[in-house]
């Protein structure tokens, strides 16, 4: 678990003034970090950190020479296109950098010059992926989702019987995660109607998004030593928003005996903010498992893990169409949900991936899976928001939706928000849907 400290104190406000409003994503109190640019300039991507509408520039920061020791090893790890040297370089040193930005940032600061200078805003910036993820494993922790999906095509048995026993996860491509804002074609694909007699080829008609919490991992662990769940928090970086793209009637028709393959292969979305455990501690909850339920394995089960396993993020989900962009039409938002759902910790998704000896590395990602709570309002796909593509949504336009059209942009956001605590932020995470080629 880790523990609250000065850079979490609520009374906290920055010199930047931008990071003082109120539902700004990117107070003094949060601080995430992304790689990015100017746009259209050319320039190196580099590390940057998030206060108020501006980006600090951290490949300049360490270039003046203000920090020493543990925080300037820090900086210039930052100073590159990839994260993962910083990410490497485990709890200790993310924390240290935090703490010295935090007091840099602060109003009455004397380091307001130097940091001033350094900053850039983030309307004038372009990002890439924050570090090179080597291994993309996508998890399956909502149980309500995995129900409500399994209710589709299995009425009378939804739940496999390992699932409430075993972190479900499969190993995912993790070429094709990309950075809020891209556009992707729609997949092609083989698809075989219930009635016929062979499979044909040709686009998606059942192209659907996947709400998920994306997770980076920093520092790794050596092959064949497991990582306890309590000692979990000490590997994890951070977390985004993450966009699992997925074709629905590709993947009915392939995922038999082995899961998914082209059916989410073709794109994955994720913000480009990573928020760090450390900013995320004020929001860390109770993890709990009905009594009725089979209870964890002694490896996946601790009281740290049940005090505080959990986390308290809003999540949701806005559809932008073509219509509505030309009409000047606000995104409509499809759904709202919590992470506090989730059937699995984040600490236990850690814990069950290295149990075998699975050796994770900087960088490496994980997808929470479809993130849905207890209500249909609060589903995080369209195959469970339209039961199959059974019931059409209406949107406010006129329009209707049962999977997305051509055109089509989904957003995604996120924040943290309890009593007594700052409320932060995750950005966005944005793609469009174009045309099959």
């Amino acid at each position: 678990m880790i523990s609250l400290n000065e850079t979490h104190d609520i009374g906290l406000t920055s010199w930047v003034s931008s990071a003082n409003e109120p539902n700004n994503d990117f107070p003094i109190q949060n601080l995430p970090f992304a790689v990015f640019r100017r746009k259209g300039s050319g320039e190196a991507f580099r590390g940057g950190v998030a206060i108020g509408d501006q980006v600090i520039d951290l490949k300049a920061l360490n270039a003046t020479g203000l920090f020493s020791g543990l925080v300037a090893e820090a900086l210039q790890a930052c100073s590159s296109d990839s994260l993962n040297r910083f990410m490497s370089m485990g709890a200790e040193a993310w924390s240290a950098l935090r703490l010295q930005l935090s007091r840099a940032l602060r109003e009455g600061s004397e380091e307001e010059a130097s940091l001033a200078s350094c900053l850039v805003p983030q309307a004038e910036v372009e990002y890439s992926l924050p570090c090179h993820i080597g291994d993309y494993t996508d998890f399956y922790t909502s149980v309500y989702h995995a129900t409500s999906v399994g209710s589709l095509f299995r009425p009378d048995n939804p739940l496999l019987p390992n699932y409430k026993w075993v972190p479900i996860g499969y190993h995912g491509r993790s070429s094709s995660i990309q950075v809020s804002g891209h556009e992707f074609r729609r997949p092609q694909g083989q698809t075989k109607a219930p009635d016929a007699a062979e499979p044909s080829f040709g686009p998606c008609r059942r192209l659907d998004y996947e709400l998920e919490v994306g997770i980076y991992i920093g520092a790794g662990n050596d092959l064949g030593e497991p990582i306890g769940l309590d000692k979990a928090d000490q590997h994890v970086f951070g977390l985004c928003l993450f966009n699992d793209w997925s074709a629905r009637d590709i993947q009915a028709w392939e995922y038999q005996p082995l899961g998914p393959f082209l059916s989410k292969s073709f794109a994955s979305t994720v913000s480009p903010w990573i928020v760090t455990m450390e900013a995320l501690a004020p929001y860390q909850t109770e993890w709990t498992r009905d009594a009725a339920d089979p209870q964890p394995l002694p490896y996946l089960d601790s009281e740290t893990n049940r005090a505080s396993g959990g986390m308290d993020m809003a999540l949701e989900v806005y559809l932008e169409t073509d219509a509505m962009r030309s009409a000047n039409l606000p995104a409509h938002k499809l759904c709202e949900t919590n992470f506090r759902h989730s059937y699995w910790s984040i600490g236990q998704m850690v814990a069950h991936h290295t149990v075998n000896g699975c050796n994770l590395q900087p960088g490496d990602f994980f997808g929470s899976g479809t993130q849905s709570g207890p209500s249909q309002e609060e589903a995080g796909s369209l195959l469970e928001l339209s039961r199959g593509g059974k019931e059409p949504i209406s949107l406010p336009n006129g329009e209707v939706r049962t999977f997305l059209e051509d055109g089509d942009s989904v957003i995604m956001k996120g924040f943290c928000q309890r009593p007594g605590a700052a409320r932060i932020g995750f950005g966005e995470a944005t793609a469009k849907v174009l045309p099959a080629k």
